[in-house]
């Protein structure tokens, strides 16, 4: 067991991190973490000296980047977990927990998350891309599970803990748009789970003022990310207000900084990092976060 003088989380710190970081020595726990600004996150997260759980769903793109972040000198485990294929809701937090806990199936090594999480990053959602018409009973069920219901009983999950240790982070990575109440052509049901994590990190911040606890929501506009394919680039591009795509880690960085301070006074925030686009009839093709 190291000692709590390690690290302000009470565990070893990165010799590589940022010293000035309250993410320092903390574990962090971060969903839909292997690609895609999760995966910027991510390697954020070890540069300001965290301690890391990713979830990801390939399982070779996190074997990827874990060597990438302990090359870094951080400490990161994995769990590879499919949640469009995990069950309930009550088994997908099941299986997380028991991660955390060394336990079960995809567990993960205890070192990191013995301790439980300091900080929470639900930065996965599954995206449909439908005119509202021909939305399916069944993509408004997964939307509302994976995009809402998860990240909400997950953050329910490990609040008690943040608050018993009077500390915790959450971030919501929210849609394009879902800073407030729009309407969409083509991705209604995504937009409306992600547009209600506003409420979820609103009601975290007034229950958690008391207790060092900060949520917020950031909600990137037209990013360039591996999963996007060629076409749906270019009609990004063209749709972007200065013809570039955001980068991953710009987002990841700007995120982070209004959650890396002590006390947090962007807690209960809802912030749009779109570089000032607006669709004017465009809908975002889309791609998972």
């Amino acid at each position: 067991m190291v000692s709590k003088e390690q690290g302000r989380g009470g565990s070893r710190k990165n010799p590589n991190s940022r010293r000035d970081s309250v993410f320092a020595g903390r574990r962090a726990l971060v969903i839909g973490g292997s690609g895609g600004i999760g995966r910027a996150i991510c390697l954020e997260l070890a540069v300001r000296g965290a301690e890391i759980l990713i979830h990801g769903r390939n399982a070779s793109k996190l074997q990827v980047l874990i060597r990438e972040i302990r090359e870094q000198g951080a400490e990161v485990e994995g769990i590879a977990l499919d949640l469009e294929k995990s069950g309930s809701l009550k088994e997908q937090i099941d299986s997380i927990r028991n991660a955390g806990t060394g336990q079960g199936e995809h567990s993960a090594s205890p070192n990191i998350t013995e301790r439980g999480f300091d900080i929470l990053v639900c930065a996965y959602g599954p995206f449909v891309r439908k005119s509202f018409g021909a939305h399916r009973p069944g993509d408004w069920e997964k939307t509302a599970l994976l995009d809402l219901a998860l990240p909400g009983a997950l953050a329910s999950a490990f609040y008690p803990d943040m608050e018993a240790r009077g500390f915790g982070r959450i971030l919501f990575l929210g849609g394009t748009r879902t800073d407030s109440i729009h309407g969409y052509r083509s991705n209604a049901a995504y937009a409306a789970a992600k547009t209600g994590l506003g409420v979820v990190a609103k009601s975290i911040a007034m229950e958690g003022a008391a207790h060092n606890v900060a949520a917020l929501v950031v909600c990137p506009g037209l990013v360039e990310t591996e999963y996007l394919g060629e076409e749906q680039k270019l009609a990004l591009l063209a749709a972007s207000p200065d013809g570039r795509l955001i980068q991953p880690a710009a987002v990841a960085a700007l995120a982070l900084d209004l959650l890396d301070c002590d006390p947090c006074p962007s807690s209960g925030a809802i912030v749009s990092l779109d570089a000032g686009f607006s669709p004017c009839g465009f809908d975002n093709p889309g791609a998972r976060r």
